[in-house]
């Protein structure tokens, strides 16, 4: 999946899992908000391959918790949009 791809995947699959701010996810346009999107849908295909492999279930509820924890950045960087940088506030 090329980038731009996987930050669109990532922003509809958000849009779906937080459709409290579905509307300012699907906006969205600054680069840091974009990346999110894409570490979001990585966090989300990697969790899903373990899963399906049954491999490691500990590493699994790790990917878990790294897609809660970007969630919950999305919710607070849709309410920031003049960050200039993901993390980073002016």
């Amino acid at each position: 999946m090329t980038r731009s791809n996987r930050r669109e995947a990532g922003r509809r699959r958000l849009a779906m899992r937080l459709p409290q701010i579905r509307t300012l996810i699907m906006e969205a346009r600054e680069p840091w908000q974009l990346e999110l999107f894409e570490a979001y849908q990585m966090a989300v295909e990697a969790r899903d391959r373990l899963r399906r492999r049954r491999f490691n279930l500990k590493l699994v509820r790790e990917y878990d918790e790294t897609c809660i924890e970007i969630e919950q950045h999305v919710i607070d960087a849709m309410h920031e949009p003049s960050r200039t940088n993901y993390g980073m506030v002016p």
